[in-house]
């Protein structure tokens, strides 16, 4: 797991560290002590990188999820966007521009949090939270669903909070592929990503349809989940949620 204090790191961490320690061996840039104790530390991160978290567990090291759609446009409608790609991606006829109004675009830009749920729940969709570390989210992604998100983008002089759809990764590379804003293919780095994600307070969800439940599901927060959906009006789509969990 990613950040919480006392835990291991995550397995692509482990295999970043044992590659850099590979090559300086390989270089022999090392002298004979120092090179017999990288070659004791390479075997001992070696053990830990073979028995990665469950999540991880079984996942290819590099995957795509090439049927999202692309939506460009500015950071002010990155929430219609994002949404409109997860929904289309799963057969809704839907577009950026008829989501605008429903979430009350432009000028609710900065209560997306809460708008974005409440319309995919308008279209019978789960919507489940995502833990708030890496790990949870490539999980979904090798399991073929997209992940919508937000962080910042930006720099030190500007930056601003954009919505996302995570559509891939590269554990070999150490990098996630986004739609986001006018990049169809954004490439960022797994601790870039984790940087700005985190900015924007982990953010993540996924918007299943009540009869496909996430790789790994929490059950409890499954239920949870379909209870919001009855509580919004869709109460045949939480039913099938509910029954979904029985199958």
């Amino acid at each position: 797991m990613i950040g919480t204090h006392g835990r291991a790191p995550p397995a692509w961490r482990w295999i970043m560290r044992v590659s850099m320690l590979q090559k300086l061996i390989t270089s022999r840039a090392l002298g004979p002590r120092r090179l017999l104790a990288a070659c004791l530390v390479v075997a001992t991160l070696s053990g830990c990188a073979s028995a990665p978290p469950a999540a991880l567990k079984g996942q290819p090291q590099r995957v795509e999820i090439s049927s999202v759609p692309f939506y460009g446009g500015n950071a002010n409608h990155s929430g219609s966007m994002a949404l409109a790609a997860v929904l289309s991606q799963q057969g809704a006829p839907i577009t950026p521009g008829l989501l605008d109004k429903s979430l009350g675009l432009p000028a609710a830009a900065e209560s997306l949090e809460t708008g974005i749920p409440r319309v995919a729940r308008e279209y019978g969709r789960v919507v489940y939270p995502l833990d708030k570390h890496l790990d949870a989210l490539l999980a979904q992604v090798a399991a073929g669903y997209p992940v919508l998100l937000r962080f910042q983008e930006g720099s030190a002089w500007w930056s601003e909070p954009r919505y996302a759809v995570l559509i891939g990764y590269d554990r070999y590379k150490q990098r996630v592929l986004l739609r986001s804003g006018m990049h169809r293919r954004q490439l960022m780095a797994f601790d870039d990503f984790e940087s700005a994600w985190a900015k924007e307070g982990n953010w993540a969800v996924l918007l299943q349809s009540p009869r496909q439940l996430p790789a790994q599901v929490d059950r409890q927060r499954w239920l949870q989940a379909a209870d919001e959906l009855a509580r919004s009006g869709q109460e045949i789509a939480a039913k099938q949620a509910v029954t979904s969990l029985g199958r």
